[in-house]
């Protein structure tokens, strides 16, 4: 095997390494290829469950606590709420394979929107913050689908692969925060309590992700995977697997950050542009905040593929330091276009793509820069630690909106744009350093 386009040396390679497993190196690339069709279709449904969830989070906070500071709350509850659960999902994930993890995920969230329907019908903010923080774990299935993209991918593919599943979300997120009005319409028809209505395409679309999963995930990518690398090992024949701790915990860094950036604006978005639009009426309020949320979900996922294929190319790190270009550009043009609502309604795409080039290369880097025996595990803290960041972005956000405003929140989360900038060569280095071959201890 040769080393790969970035300059690191070869990795783990379940597709091209052959088998003595009984799966023949062709058929292992037959199940990567239709994975990465059955998680791209999986993608769209949980897209359009999350994407109907999202919009109307922060409005709901608002409206139940009676003030627009506890608007971020609702995202932080989702966030919090995949953090919780990355890393027992990844545990799942890593024992009984990605179909039990990704679906215990889903079925979890779908007691969460059950939830958030009562706590609005009985106006109890408590309850609501408890029904999105279950939510979280549909999440956190949604984001460890793109490392499952990556279980049976070769190194020349890894980026894309990966990017394909994250960019299938487009369909449905974009979809999704669109369904508000006729949402709204169907839920009223049928007496569900007000701006709750979008929920019944959230349940339907979890429904059959769900479904999707349990039926055609078959064989399981990972477990499918372990046993190629188990059957390689018991024959004697060596399978070159690099452990790069530096290059994978500046990968989490990167993700985490510009999770937090994305997180911490897009939260308040709405609650400013209810603002900006006041005096108009509720649905056209509505759908300026649905447009603007949809358009800024494309962003994080429509070019997705470029910039799998960027990483591939050119390179992880390089394409890291693109994201964090964009973030620049669209935090500068919030802060500065913060009375207009197409300006915030292109930074928030500008915010989507920085997020989305971090996020694909940064994922696509942590998963090569991790040997075998540690990958599900850092996969798993990556989501938390993300999760986490974005959560706690979430929170101060609302504090910060209330304090200096929509523009001045948007400068102040450039830190952690600089922060992953200046630590950028850091990851560089230790992503194009030789590695020894063999596996790394059970260790973080």
């Amino acid at each position: 095997m040769k080393p790969d386009e970035t300059g690191s040396a070869p990795h783990a390679d379940p597709v091209g390494a052959g088998t003595d497993s009984g799966t023949t190196a062709e058929e292992v690339a037959g199940v990567q290829r239709r994975t990465v069709w059955v998680l791209s279709l999986g993608q769209v449904l949980g897209g359009l469950a999350f994407g109907a969830t999202l919009s109307l989070g922060a409005v709901l906070a608002a409206e139940l606590s009676g003030e627009d500071a506890f608007s971020g709350l609702a995202a932080a509850a989702v966030t919090f709420g995949t953090a919780m659960t990355a890393v027992p999902l990844a545990a799942i994930a890593r024992r009984r394979g990605r179909r039990r993890s990704l679906t215990t995920g889903m079925a979890v969230a779908l007691v969460g929107v059950g939830l958030v329907i009562v706590a609005v019908s009985l106006r109890a903010f408590p309850l609501l913050l408890v029904g999105f923080l279950i939510i979280g774990a549909g999440q956190a299935a949604n984001l460890q689908s793109r490392f499952a993209a990556a279980d049976l991918a070769t190194d020349a593919s890894r980026g894309r692969d990966l990017s394909i599943v994250v960019w299938a979300t487009t369909v449905g997120a974009v979809l999704g925060p669109n369904l508000t009005g006729p949402g709204e319409i169907i839920g009223g028809a049928i007496g569900m309590p007000p701006l709750t209505g979008p929920y019944l395409f959230t349940l339907v679309a979890q429904g059959l992700a769900i479904v999707l999963y349990l039926v055609a995930m078959r064989p399981d990518p990972l477990l499918l995977a372990q046993r190629v690398v188990a059957s390689a090992r018991a024959s004697s024949r060596v399978i070159a697997k690099a452990d790069r701790p530096v290059a994978a915990r500046y990968a989490i860094f990167a993700v985490a950050a510009a999770h937090g950036t994305m997180v911490s604006v897009m939260a308040m978005t709405p609650v400013h542009l209810a603002h900006l639009t006041h005096g108009a009426t509720e649905a056209a309020t509505l759908s300026i905040i649905g447009l603007t949320i949809s358009l800024h979900i494309a962003g994080m996922y429509v070019l997705s593929p470029v910039f799998g294929i960027l990483a591939d190319k050119f390179g992880r790190v390089p394409t890291i330091l693109i994201g964090q270009v964009l973030l620049v550009a669209a935090l500068l043009t919030a802060s500065f276009g913060q009375l207009s609502t197409t300006a915030v309604t292109i930074a928030l795409v500008l915010l989507g793509l920085g997020w989305s080039a971090s996020t694909v290369a940064g994922s696509t880097l942590l998963t090569e820069s991790s040997s075998e025996a540690l990958r599900t595990r850092r996969q798993g803290i990556s989501d938390f630690t993300m999760s986490i960041v974005g959560g706690l972005g979430a929170i101060a956000a609302g504090a910060v909106l209330g304090g200096i405003g929509y523009g001045g929140l948007a400068l102040v989360v450039l830190v952690l744009v600089a922060a992953s900038v200046l630590l950028a060569p850091l990851g560089w280095r230790a992503s194009r350093r030789p590695a020894p071959v063999g596996d790394a201890p059970a260790g973080g």
